[in-house]
Parts: C-alpha cells; sequence; structure tokens
C-alpha cells in the first residue's frame, strides 16, 4: 500500500513540476522560435516601418535652410519651429522611388502658412504636397507642369484649426500620386507624361523630407510602407 501511495505521489510532483516549467516559458511560434515583436513595424498598419522612434532625430537631420527655426523632439512629437522661411527635418537613409505609402500626423502650433510641407520621390523626380499653406487653406502638390499647389487641378481649399493633429497620407506608385487628408482623398493624379517638380525652398528636402513655412508646426507617427 505504502508502495502504491509513493509512485501516485511521485507522479504528481513530475505533473506539477511540468506545467510550472511551460508558464514560464515564452510564446513561440510554429516553428519553436520566440518570437520577437519589431518596435518598428506598426501593428495596425501591415507592412509599415516606424521612421520615427518618437524620442530622438535617429535617421534625420535638421535642414540646413539658413533662416529655419528650432527642431527638437517634445511629446513624441518632431517640433519644427517657426523661421524667416522652412525650417524642417531630412530622412538621411535609403527611400524608394515609387510604390510606397507614407502616414504620419501633423499640425499647426503657430503661424498661418502651410504646417506639412512634405517632399518625396516620384520615380527620379521630386514633388510636394503642402498641406495649409499660402496662408492657411491651400492643400496641393507643387509643382505639377511647372505650376504650384496654388494654381494646378490638384488644388484644394481646407480650413485647418490650430493645435488639432491631421492624418496624412502619402501614396506614390508607377502611374499615380495619390494623398488623403483624415482619409478624404485630396489628390488622384495619373503623373505620366506630366512635369513634376518642387520649388526651390525646398531642394534641401530631398530626397524625402517634412517642412514648415513661417510657421511653428509638429509631426508624429511617421510611417513607411511598400507597396
Amino acid at each position: 500500500m505504502n508502495e502504491f501511495f509513493t509512485y501516485h505521489w511521485v507522479l504528481l510532483f513530475l505533473f506539477v513540476s511540468l506545467v510550472h516549467t511551460q508558464c514560464k516559458q515564452k510564446p513561440a511560434t510554429s516553428s519553436g522560435a520566440i518570437e520577437k515583436v519589431d518596435p518598428n513595424i506598426n501593428m495596425e498598419i501591415p507592412g509599415a516601418k516606424r521612421l520615427f522612434d518618437g524620442e530622438t532625430l535617429a535617421n534625420w537631420e535638421i535642414t540646413n535652410f539658413g533662416p529655419q527655426g528650432q527642431v527638437y523632439v517634445s511629446d513624441g512629437a518632431i517640433v519644427l519651429g517657426m523661421g524667416d522661411g522652412p525650417t524642417g527635418i531630412t530622412w538621411t537613409d535609403n527611400f524608394p522611388k515609387e510604390n510606397y505609402e507614407v502616414s504620419l500626423e501633423a499640425k499647426r502650433i503657430m503661424g498661418i502658412d502651410f504646417f506639412c510641407g512634405l517632399t518625396f520621390p516620384v520615380k527620379d523626380d521630386f514633388c510636394s504636397f503642402i498641406v495649409g499653406g499660402w496662408a492657411g487653406p491651400v492643400v496641393g502638390l507643387s509643382s505639377i507642369d511647372g505650376l504650384d499647389a496654388s494654381e494646378n487641378e490638384t488644388t484644394t481649399m481646407m480650413r485647418f484649426s490650430k493645435d488639432e493633429w491631421y492624418n496624412i497620407k502619402l501614396r506614390v506608385t508607377s502611374e499615380k500620386i495619390e494623398t488623403w487628408i483624415n482619409e478624404e482623398k485630396i489628390v488622384d493624379l495619373p503623373y505620366q507624361g506630366r512635369k513634376i517638380g518642387i520649388r526651390p525652398e525646398v531642394e534641401l528636402s530631398c530626397p524625402f523630407g517634412i517642412a514648415t513655412w513661417k510657421t511653428t508646426g509638429a509631426v508624429r507617427n511617421i510611417y513607411l510602407r511598400m507597396l
């Protein structure tokens, strides 16, 4: 009888030990390897990679426009201070030329001009998506066939409130430039056969940069996704 109870006590001990060991193990993939979550991937946008870590200007440089305002990180955002002209940051790592999508949030803090001037590649050319330019309401691409955002077919008038975050998305494919603000489609431009360019004031933003014009703005949650 004693041997019977001893045997069952040994089985119980082994069972409890096995359960305890499994509880301490980390979750694993089907292959048995420990699954690691990349902090630079936006789980809400599959395949999107973070271009701003929320704390530093890693892989960015302050664009040397000359009379630019102060640039610094505060509360998880990059603040682009008001200058006597443009203030901005330029991406220093590799950046695609087509078939990509950029998403970010931007807001105007002080001033009346554009609080997000997004300069980006279009194959071997460059263009800018201007949000809130020409004293505040103008949205569009600069430039198309030599015409600025205020005077080509992408021109849109919008009202922007200060200290309000706006969701901005840009998509460049081999055929189109598309943009959205707060899920509203603003630009849908087939660009084959069109002359794509930028204003000379933002040449230093190439190949990819973000700038303001005589305005303090902020940007955060900057992501890049390949299409």
